[in-house]
Order: structure tokens, then sequence, then C-alpha cells
């Protein structure tokens, strides 16, 4: 049986992993040239010009990843005991390289990016189009529905209220900067408790559990018109 969206009903299809979702064949012969790497750009937004904001734990800033520079702290990050099962991108530096390059080199669906607070790398982050994510097989998308991973870095960082915080400001963040998207989403594994405790604790609401390749993950979404209640 298709799990089934927990307050809908809906039910999920099934899948590929995530970032190998190719672009809609008409979307595609929409645009050309120009046209088309502006629109691609524009997938997200442009993260980049996203700035710095004010969070109840200090100031905070996504600073898109450059892999020459900031390689060395996210494989280290990537090889902690505790982050390894879930991001399976542990082992020597090309591993996380081939995973960062996949989306730089990308079509503009997901933006790898360093969470910076009070002027300090802390956290790594991925911002990606939900909806032409291969996530989108498993839950009812809606257009511009914009999905985040997050690793908190540092085991110094982690248990003390630090994600759930950032996680709230980052999903308002996207709602801010991104007036066409609705929804935020997560789908973090289900044997991540702390993390799904972060992201119920940050406004999302549990949606479903879904069947992902290589994990059972719980579907949370923050809503944008239920931001001012949760």
């Amino acid at each position: 049986m298709l799990p089934t969206d927990a307050s809908t009903g809906t039910p999920f299809g099934d899948g590929e992993d995530t970032l190998d979702l190719r672009l809609p064949e008409e979307f595609v012969a929409q645009f050309a040239g120009a046209r088309l790497a502006e629109a691609l750009d524009d997938l997200l937004d442009h993260v980049s010009t996203w700035g710095p904001i004010p969070t109840p734990v200090g100031r905070f800033q996504l600073v898109p990843v450059r892999v020459e520079h900031d390689l060395p702290l996210i494989q280290r990050w990537m090889n902690d005991p505790v982050v390894a099962p879930f991001w399976e991108l542990a082992g020597p530096h090309n591993e996380t390289e081939s995973h960062l390059r996949a989306q730089l080199d990308g079509d503009g669906r997901s933006t790898p990016c360093l969470g910076v607070l009070d002027g300090t790398p802390m956290s790594y982050w991925e911002i990606y189009r939900a909806d032409l994510d291969p996530l989108a097989r498993h839950y009812p998308a809606r257009p511009h529905d914009t999905g985040l991973h997050l690793l908190i870095g540092s085991a110094a960082d982690r248990g003390r209220g630090l994600g759930s915080a950032l996680l709230r400001a980052v999903a308002d963040l996207v709602l801010d900067r991104r007036p066409a998207c609705a929804r935020v989403i997560a789908e973090p594994d289900l044997r991540n408790t702390p993390s799904v405790a972060a992201f119920l604790s940050a406004g999302f609401r549990y949606a479903a559990e879904v069947d992902l390749p290589g994990k059972r993950a719980a579907l949370m979404i923050r809503d944008r018109v239920l931001r001012g209640l949760m």
C-alpha cells in the first residue's frame, strides 16, 4: 500500500533519489539560449542575494558553497560518526566533492550553502526546489515547493536549540524571499529523532511517512498560511 498524507489522505507514489530528476521537456522547450540560462538561474530566486538575517541565536547568513575553499570543512562534518549514517557521504574528499559539484554544475534546482552564524561557518544547508526533485513523486507537490536539508557541523552546537531556531529562521527566509513559494518541505530520516524534533519545534507539521531511496522519512511541511500560528 502506498503511504498517504496524514492530513489529506492523498496517496504518494514511488520515485528516485534526490537531485536526479530532469526538468520537464516542455519547460526546457519554452526557453532558449540566454532565456533558458536566466530561467535556470532564477529557480531559487538567487539564494546568494538573500543576505544576513537576525535570529534569536545570532546574525545568520546562507553563503553558497565554494568547493575549493569549503570542501575540507564540509568533508570533516560528513565524516562525523553521528552524521555519516544519515548523509552517507563519509570517506575521501571526492565523495563530498562529487555531491557538491553535482548541484553547483547542475540546472539550479539545488543550492548548497554554508550557514554562517555571527561570522562563523557552523552548518551545511541545501536549498532545493522540491517540486522539481524526485521527492515530488512521493507526495502531492505544489509549484515552487522549496526543500531544506540541514547539517549542524559541530557536536557542541547540537542539542541546544540552535537547529530549531535556524530551521525556523531559514524557512521564514525562504517564504520571504520566494513569494511564489507557499510551503517549505523537509524529509528527515525517521531514525534521526533529534532532527525530526527540531523540525517540529521550528513550526513544521508532520504530514506523512514516506519511503525514499535509502530511508524511511518523515515528510515535514511549513505552510505560509500557518507561519504565524506555529
